[in-house]
């Protein structure tokens, strides 16, 4: 299952699954693209092994790698306890 966790400003979304028995936690991202559809990349934690990008620019995949890297305790966090909305009691 993939639960939301935010949506940027250019309508990228960011979701990830529940914390797998190994201990990762699966983040996808998806940008819409008006000549490819969507950009899009995975992220693997706690390891931050990167896979399947597509679409994103250099500039703009180190600031998603930023990200997911300045949220990977709350994204770990929340993948075991149902997602955000549930770990914010909504």
């Amino acid at each position: 299952m993939l639960y939301p966790l935010m949506t940027l400003n250019d309508n990228t979304e960011i979701v990830h699954s529940e914390m797998l028995p190994d201990g990762k936690v699966k983040v996808c991202i998806e940008t819409p693209d008006e000549k490819i559809g969507f950009k899009s990349a995975e992220c693997w934690l706690p390891d931050y092994k990167w896979e399947n990008i597509k679409g994103y620019s250099e500039k703009e995949l180190e600031y998603l790698k930023n990200l997911v890297k300045s949220m990977a305790h709350l994204i770990l966090e929340f993948s075991q306890t149902g997602g955000f909305d549930s770990a914010s009691g909504f």
